[in-house]
């Protein structure tokens, strides 16, 4: 069921405003916006219960923390029943850090975070291999990421 929520154009400006700087408080958006602190803060509130904003997040250089491996894994379910249970067992390996459930070729696709490829090995043949439901994997190592970004809600 589809539910309409309740938001209008300075939610959806403070939403775009916060992804750009999370760091920014409540008084200078406010200021930015038009409004004051409060209603700024009311309004974060009520996203935050609605689940439209689910807290914020520090963005961090894996690299120079030597995490050197970014791999994205295309996994083959045997019954497409199993999503849950298969999703419930990788949720489990902390080197996993996103699944999804997909068309096309693959039931799901997950990316791991590695800090070398001796890690990613013993993820892909220790730990993953050994979750019932899968019925093989594909992997794909990333050499580069040109880009991340949210995408624009205003």
């Amino acid at each position: 069921m589809n539910v309409k929520l309740n938001i209008d154009k300075l939610d959806l400006q403070i939403i775009q405003a916060m992804m750009e700087d999370a760091e920014i408080s409540y008084a200078d958006l406010g200021k930015k916006l038009f409004v004051s602190g409060g209603t700024i803060h009311v309004r974060i509130k009520k996203l935050e219960e609605l689940k439209v904003v689910k807290g914020r997040r520090l963005a961090v250089d894996l690299k120079t923390l030597g995490y050197d491996v970014i791999a994205f894994i295309g996994i083959y379910l045997e019954k497409s029943n199993l999503y849950d249970t298969v999703a419930k067992e990788l949720k489990k390996i902390p080197e996993i850090v996103r699944v999804n459930y997909t068309t096309g070729n693959y039931s799901m696709f997950a990316e791991i975070v590695c800090t070398d490829i001796q890690q990613l090995k013993v993820v892909l043949h220790d730990k993953l291999q050994n979750i019932k439901g899968i019925e093989r994997t594909e992997t794909l190592i990333s050499l580069e990421e040109s880009f991340n970004r949210n995408i624009v809600v205003v």
